[in-house]
Order: C-alpha cells, then sequence, then structure tokens
C-alpha cells in the first residue's frame, strides 16, 4: 500500500481507488489488490532513510558519475516545499501540461495535470507537504501509463522528487506496478532539478536501490530552442543514465519544465503547457464549431449518414485553413491536420470504425487547442473519453472499453474543485455501475452508461 498523509475529500479517495481495478473480461489479471494511490495511514512514520546513497545503482553497478561530482547528497531543507518557483520545474504552476511524439513507431502521448488538494510525504518522522500531479500516457490511442507523482522544492531553490505510484496497463487493466516507490519509506528524496543547473553537475533523480535509479548529468545551459509559441531561451540539455546503463537526452525548458526526451528514435515532446501558454481571449467561433463538428460526425458515423456527413467535413476543413493560420503549437496543429486528413479519408470510404475513430481524434485536437483559451478542460476530457469508449464499444473492443473506464476513473480523480461534491458523488455512482457493466464484459451497457455519464457531467 502506497503511503502517503493527504486531506483530500474521502470521495476523491475513492475514486483514486476506482482507478486501479481490473477489468475482468478484458483476459489479464485482476488488479484490485494493486496499492491505492494515496492513504490516511503513514507507514514511514517511525522509519528513517539512508542519506546519501552514493552506491551505484544499475544493473551491473556501474557506470556512475564519482560521487564528489554529484549536488544532491547535502540533506535539504523544506521550509515552504510548495511553492516550487524553479523555472526549469514549475510543477506546482502548471495545471495541464500535453505532450506528443512517437514511442515504438506508434503515436505516443501523455497529459500531466495537478491534483488539488493538500498533500504530504514523512521522511525521517517529518511531514513535507508536496505538491503532486497525475500523469495519464497513451500509446497508440491507448491507455498505457499512470503515475501519481509528489514533488517539493528546497530552500536552496533545488525540486525534489518524493516518490510515484505507477500504474501500467495491458488490455485496459493495471498489470505492472514496478517503479512505485515513496521517500520515507522506501529510501530517501531524489533530486530532479538543481538550483542553478551547470554544466558537469550530477544528480540522482530516482535513487532506491533495487526498485528505481537514473542518474542525470547537466550537459550544456542556456540553449534556445523551438517551443509552442516560438523561440525558448535558457533551456538545459541533460543525458540521463538508466538502469540498464543505456541512457537518453532530456531537455528541459523554463516556464515548461521537462520538454523532450529523446531515446532510441523515440520521442516525447511538449506540445502545450498550461497557463505557460495560455491566449487570454475567448475562444474563437470557428474553433470550437470544429469540435462540436467533429462530435456531429461521429454521430453521422454510427448512424452511417454519410450523406450529411460529407458537407460537414467539408465546413471543418475550410474552418481549419483559416484556424492554421494562427500561431497555434505545431505538434498539436500537425496533428490536428493528420486526423482530418484521416477522417476525410474514412468518410470517403464509408469506413464507420476508421471514420469514428479519426472523429475523436479530431475532436482531441481540438480541445488541446481550445485548452489553450480556457486554461482547464477536465470536463470536456470526460466527455471526449466517454466517445471514445463508446467507439471500442461499437467494434466490440472489450479490452479498448475496458481501458477508457480506467481513464474516466482517472479523470474522476482530477475534478475536484471543478464539480460540485453532490455532483461528483452521483459521478461515483455512475462510474461504479460503468465499472460493473465493462467488468462483465457487457460492452453496450458500458457504453450507454459512459454516455450518460458524461452528458449529466457537463449539463
Amino acid at each position: 500500500m502506497t503511503i502517503v498523509t493527504s486531506k483530500r475529500p474521502a470521495a476523491l479517495l475513492a475514486a483514486t481507488a476506482l482507478a486501479i481495478t481490473g477489468c475482468a473480461a478484458a483476459g489479464a489479471a485482476r488488479s484490485d489488490t494493486a496499492p491505492s494511490a494515496t492513504s490516511g495511514t503513514d507507514a514511514a512514520v517511525g522509519t528513517t532513510v539512508e542519506w546519501p546513497v552514493t552506491r551505484c545503482g544499475t544493473y551491473s553497478g556501474t557506470g556512475c558519475a564519482p560521487t564528489e561530482r554529484r549536488v544532491d547528497t547535502v540533506r535539504p531543507t523544506f521550509s515552504n516545499p510548495t511553492r516550487i518557483t524553479n523555472p526549469l520545474f514549475p510543477i506546482a504552476g502548471l495545471d495541464s501540461v500535453v505532450l506528443l511524439g512517437t514511442v515504438d513507431g506508434k503515436p505516443f502521448r501523455s497529459e500531466t495535470t495537478l491534483i488539488p488538494g493538500e498533500h504530504s510525504v514523512t521522511v525521517d518522522g517529518v511531514a513535507i507537504p508536496v505538491a503532486v500531479s497525475q500523469y495519464t500516457a497513451y500509446l497508440d490511442g491507448r491507455l498505457d501509463e499512470v503515475a501519481i507523482d509528489r514533488y517539493a522544492q528546497a530552500d536552496d531553490g533545488a525540486v525534489w522528487y518524493l516518490g510515484e505510484d505507477v500504474y501500467d496497463y495491458r488490455k485496459g487493466t493495471v498489470t505492472i506496478t514496478e517503479g512505485s516507490w515513496l521517500a520515507g519509506r522506501d529510501g530517501p528524496p531524489a533530486m530532479i532539478m538543481p538550483a542553478v543547473p551547470s554544466p558537469g553537475q550530477v544528480f540522482r533523480p530516482e535513487n532506491i536501490t533495487g526498485v528505481v535509479f537514473e542518474e542525470v548529468e547537466v550537459v550544456d545551459v542556456g540553449k534556445t530552442v523551438a517551443g509552442p509559441r516560438g523561440p525558448l531561451e535558457g533551456a538545459v540539455t541533460m543525458r540521463e543514465l538508466h538502469l540498464d546503463g543505456s541512457y537518453s537526452d532530456k531537455v528541459f525548458a523554463p516556464g515548461y519544465g521537462e520538454f523532450d526526451t529523446s531515446s532510441d528514435g523515440d520521442t516525447e515532446a511538449l506540445a502545450l503547457a498550461m497557463p505557460t501558454d495560455r491566449i487570454d481571449e475567448l475562444v474563437p467561433a470557428a474553433l470550437r464549431l470544429v469540435s462540436t463538428s467533429a462530435w456531429g460526425i461521429l454521430e453521422n458515423v454510427r448512424l452511417a449518414d454519410w450523406e450529411a456527413a460529407n458537407p460537414t467535413l467539408r465546413r471543418v476543413e475550410a474552418l481549419w485553413r483559416g484556424l492554421a493560420a494562427k500561431n497555434y503549437p505545431p505538434r498539436v496543429a500537425t496533428t490536428m491536420t493528420r486526423a482530418l486528413a484521416d477522417l476525410k479519408g474514412a468518410v470517403a470510404g464509408e469506413n464507420t470504425r476508421a471514420a469514428s475513430q479519426a472523429a475523436v481524434d479530431l475532436a482531441q485536437s481540438a480541445l488541446d487547442l481550445e485548452l489553450l483559451y480556457l486554461g482547464t478542460a477536465e470536463l470536456d476530457r470526460f466527455h471526449l473519453h466517454a466517445q471514445q469508449l463508446r467507439v471500442h464499444a461499437a467494434a466490440k473492443d472489450t479490452a479498448g472499453v475496458c481501458g477508457e473506464v480506467a481513464v474516466l476513473e482517472w479523470i474522476r480523480a482530477r475534478l475536484a474543485g471543478f464539480v460540485s461534491e453532490e455532483r461528483l458523488t452521483a459521478l461515483d455512482v455512475a462510474l461504479r455501475g460503468l465499472r460493473g457493466a465493462s467488468d462483465a464484459g457487457n460492452v453496450a451497457s458500458a457504453a450507454d452508461q459512459a454516455a450518460r455519464a458524461a452528458a449529466e457531467l457537463r449539463g
């Protein structure tokens, strides 16, 4: 059981626990016994941690930098740890971050969302307040990983990592929790960003022997990179050593934090971050019309009404030609253009499944762009994934349905502060019914319940 002291509402704790249960009909092992993301009992109380950990944590025990080069061996002090002002890791000020890229030759997407509430981690008997974020990753459109991450800034400005709960998904269910760790319970906190990085500095963002290990060397500072809204100055490049002795290159940028990760041809690159990329205007009517038209086309496709889908699609193409002239984040704009091309081809071929998926993809890119104006979009994300669940259900894709049920449960954990407690309680009831339907393999019932839950939440 993961141990974190938290003042989250009981309903939020229940929703987080829901999100790690399995989907029996998917054919994978159930994960009812997987550790929950939060708990009211702290097993780290009364224990002490080794400090510092200097042994090399790679499998071979070799390849690490000399200890004297490390800048993370002095125990930090935390007076106001949730006030994270380090510009290269501003996690407490980032409400929502989207990364896009390619992993194993497949489209990759991640969303990092700040979780509201007060949270703390106990190290050597002292409770340290932490900022908590939820990282959700998708590979080829399917839920791949969820992590609950905890951060605190030391008095000198360095940011420290105090643990993560990791849930790796396969066929819609949690199958692996490898890599989960918690400072105080399993070992010491780990520096994730020095106060003022300089070339040659070495630190370990993860350093729990036999569980997780990363060692990072600062390579260069003061770099200029292409950001979502134009050139960015002051970026830092780093090289990361992993457990197996392999390396990856990382870029961190002011106002964004982790900006680009490259390894063996894989790329995970920042697409947008809020509020860093915020546009202080109302959502353009044309952009909102793209979103609503995507959902309209999806309904046309479900009815095999291709005659109705085609004129709407032509309007969307014209709208996007006008919107594309704006200085939108290029990675999102490219994804939007690709989704629109896929939708056009699928509608022309009257391919129901492909057209349904392309319509959802189009709506997702439009929602990413709307995020630039709205700042947050959790209710619309819930609706989007409810529609994705219905697409999987129509294809009798049980694993896909199970994965989307989990996504909806995780989104529920991000809704505190956006939705009234009364509506959250009603949503919890709906999610339990949805989970029951998917566990039973009744995809038609799951689709029905997801559609109604999303409509009631948005209404």
